[in-house]
């Protein structure tokens, strides 16, 4: 921790001197919120739940949470960067753990996505979201929020670092898109055929959805005897610590090399 502090300062001093990227950080989620909740909204109904576009949002803020918490794309990105330019090889000369560099770049995305989401949330608040579960189930989904997105940027700094540039990593970001889509942070999956629908109750992010909406009180998916779906917040945090126990030691020995 005492050499990751430094090297997540680092990327915070830089991303916070970009005018460009503190523009995406509070543009991109009010432009989620606005295109998927009013677009789709009209068009998407949720099984047992009346309102139209308004029970529709209920039902999407926590999923586009989700999504942000799981875009790997900016932690790819920067650590192919960093490949490229010889960074890497740089930090790699110092006398620091081989785990301090990737651990100080999940640690900074910690704190720029928490500002991600904070601007969704108040977004979502002003078009008719509510929170409807106490402080403590509050906290928790928040809580569960960032440790999702904290596993999530361990996968992105591995695949950066198989990368050449990040011109590369940016072009294989729409590889990411299927991942998202194919679960139930989007739409629910009742209208998927059945092989399509297993997978989508499986993946990480509709059990991360799911907990989420238990814990904010808003319109849910049945379960369906899908045991992730029913016990969506053991089965996140069984999630984050499968993704952590395999890509920390795998982002480590690539970074290492």
């Amino acid at each position: 921790m005492r050499d990751a502090l430094p090297a997540a300062e680092r990327l915070l001093t830089a991303v916070f001197r970009n005018p460009a990227f503190i523009l995406v950080l509070v543009a991109a989620p009010i432009m989620l919120v606005l295109v998927f909740g009013f677009i789709f909204g009209g068009a998407i109904a949720v099984p047992g739940q009346a309102g139209g576009g308004a029970a529709y949002r209920e039902f999407l803020l926590p999923g586009l949470l989700v999504v942000l918490a799981s875009n790997i794309v900016p932690s790819m990105v920067s650590a192919a960067k960093d490949n490229h330019t010889g960074l890497t090889d740089r930090f790699r000369s110092l006398p620091i753990s081989r785990a301090a560099v990737p651990a100080g770049q999940a640690l900074a995305s910690l704190v720029y996505g928490a500002i991600s989401f904070a601007v969704m949330m108040a977004c979502g608040l002003a078009v008719g979201w509510r929170i409807r579960g106490g402080l403590d189930e509050t906290l928790l989904a928040v809580g569960l929020l960032l440790l999702f997105q904290f596993a999530a940027g361990w996968i992105g700094m591995y695949l950066g670092y198989l990368f050449d540039d990040e011109q590369t990593a940016g072009q294989a970001a729409v590889l990411v898109m299927p991942v998202g889509m194919i679960s139930n942070v989007f739409v629910p999956t009742e209208g998927m055929p059945a092989g399509l629908r297993t997978i989508a109750e499986w993946n990480p992010l509709s059990a991360v959805g799911t907990a989420l909406r238990e814990l904010f009180g808003n319109p849910n998916v049945p379960a369906d005897g899908t045991w992730p779906l029913e016990h969506p917040v053991a089965a996140s945090l069984i999630w984050i610590g499968a993704l952590l126990a395999v890509f920390v030691p795998l982002c480590t020995l690539r970074y290492a090399r």
